[in-house]
């Protein structure tokens, strides 16, 4: 027999389900309407060479790649792979539609992702991303106003535990630097950095050791990062990173820093952000500050972004100034569930009333009565499709769509133009002309 399971690592949502997902995407798209971001779309599906090259060696192993069709299904060749972001789909848009889009576009995106990974607490094959992105701007202003609405939203979603780390790849380079691992051996530092929370400091300094940074490298590495995380406090550890880095390159890394810093003061996430330069994240687009929300009981992140100004240029062939700011759906629903986050109404049934003819005379009179509370009262109306002769079976049925009401009509009420109400919790039932239900079940107070 066929399994009816899901693939592994995608899932099935029931009608609880989507109602939970549909609060957390409404609170998250008016915040973002707010905030002045216009709504985009793209394929599923993009061409191969978009997506390949853009996300570092451990991305790319993840990316869902579709094989050719028709006669070249043999071959095993790939032309088309699922988005594995929603960041490089956007900088093709970018580069696509330049003449169209003013110099700075802010946009903001709610779609599914897909990465051929390994599924865990919180992480999936197939996953929503809620994005934000700005281009046209190398402004700090960029970075603070997107940290202050990711703020909002989860502030709107009431947590009350989550940090916005930060961090620049700039800084990063220079710790690399500093601690004397070559150029070829920065970017697998950083996969080996990327994974700190999931594995710890000893397995990742052998991590380092295992990708061809010297065993003194990466250990003076893991202790200077020590040492910057055991300041408290962003201004002590933007201090010894000034120490640290002031007389390189990369003094101006640590400036931006401290400016972000600064700005968020002015925004939602006044007393959230926490520089930590431990922070890698994995995507190699990256070009300067970097961001992550972290909560306590959850390994990885609610979501993440960081400033990318070279991407677009790999389609368009001159940079664009940009930066972006990615939450993670399933994993604030996971952690939402998993404290009781979600109120009554985010998973309430879409019913307010159940209508129900108990005679064939009264079939008619039930659609009208449905279609009269839909269209002029705003009622959330089902309709029993059956000559429900037995109330026991409107009774169960009821009870399984969770509606307030059971509005009845047999031949009687018809003749005399009336409905037999229930009420459900209460246990209650009225008759009442048909003209007084709307106001009836608006006026009694949700159960």
């Amino acid at each position: 027999m066929t399994s009816t399971q899901p693939a592994r690592g995608m899932r099935d949502f029931l009608p609880d389900d989507v109602r939970r997902r549909d609060y957390v995407v409404e609170i998250v798209r008016e915040v973002y309407d707010r905030y002045g971001f216009e709504p985009i779309e793209t394929p599923a599906a993009e061409n191969i060479e978009t997506l390949l090259g853009k996300y570092g060696e451990e991305g790319g192993k993840l990316v869902f790649k579709i094989l050719k069709r028709g006669e070249h299904e043999a071959s095993g060749q790939a032309d088309l792979a699922l988005r594995y972001d929603l960041t490089v789909p956007f900088a093709r848009i970018v580069a696509e539609y330049q003449a169209v889009l003013p110099k700075i576009f802010k946009r903001y995106q709610i779609q599914p992702v897909w990465r051929a990974e390994r599924p865990a607490r919180g992480r999936f094959r197939e996953f929503y991303q809620c994005d934000i992105d700005a281009i046209g701007s190398t402004s700090p202003m960029v970075e603070a106003e997107q940290i202050g609405a990711v703020a909002e939203v989860l502030d709107r979603l009431t947590f009350q535990d989550f940090t916005i780390v930060l961090n620049h790849r700039g800084v990063l380079t220079g710790l690399l630097d500093a601690s004397e691992i070559a150029p070829e051996r920065r970017e697998p530092a950083l996969v080996a950095l990327d994974k700190l929370d999931k594995i710890g400091e000893q397995a990742v300094e052998a991590d380092l050791v295992t990708r061809g940074v010297a065993p003194s490298q990466a250990a003076r590495l893991m202790e200077v990062l020590r040492t910057i995380t055991g300041h408290s406090g962003n201004e002590q550890r933007l201090q010894e990173l000034h120490r640290l880095l002031d007389e390189t390159p990369h003094r101006g890394a640590v400036e931006n820093l401290g400016a972000i810093v600064r700005l968020v003061a002015a925004t939602p996430a006044a007393a959230r952000v926490a520089i930590d330069p431990r922070l890698a994240r994995g995507l190699s687009y990256y070009t300067g500050a970097i961001m992550e929300i972290t909560v306590p009981d959850l390994p990885g992140s609610l979501g993440g972004g960081g400033r990318y100004d070279n991407l677009i240029g790999m389609f368009l062939g001159s940079d664009v100034p940009a930066c972006g700011f990615s939450l993670g759906l399933e994993r604030i629903v996971v952690v939402m569930q998993e404290r009781g986050m979600f109120p009554a109404a985010a998973s309430q049934s879409a019913v307010d009333v159940v209508v129900a003819a108990i005679d064939e005379s009264a079939q008619t009179a039930a659609l009208e009565l449905a279609s009269t509370l839909r269209r002029s009262a705003g009622v959330r109306v089902d309709l029993y499709p059956d000559v429900a002769k037995k109330m026991d079976r409107i009774f169960k049925y009821v009870d399984q769509r969770k509606a307030r009401f059971i509005a009845v009509l047999g031949s009687d009420e018809v003749a005399a133009g009336t409905v037999t109400l229930r009420n459900v919790a209460q246990k209650t039932r009225d008759t009442m002309p048909r003209a007084d239900v709307a106001s009836f079940i608006q006026t009694t107070g949700k159960t």
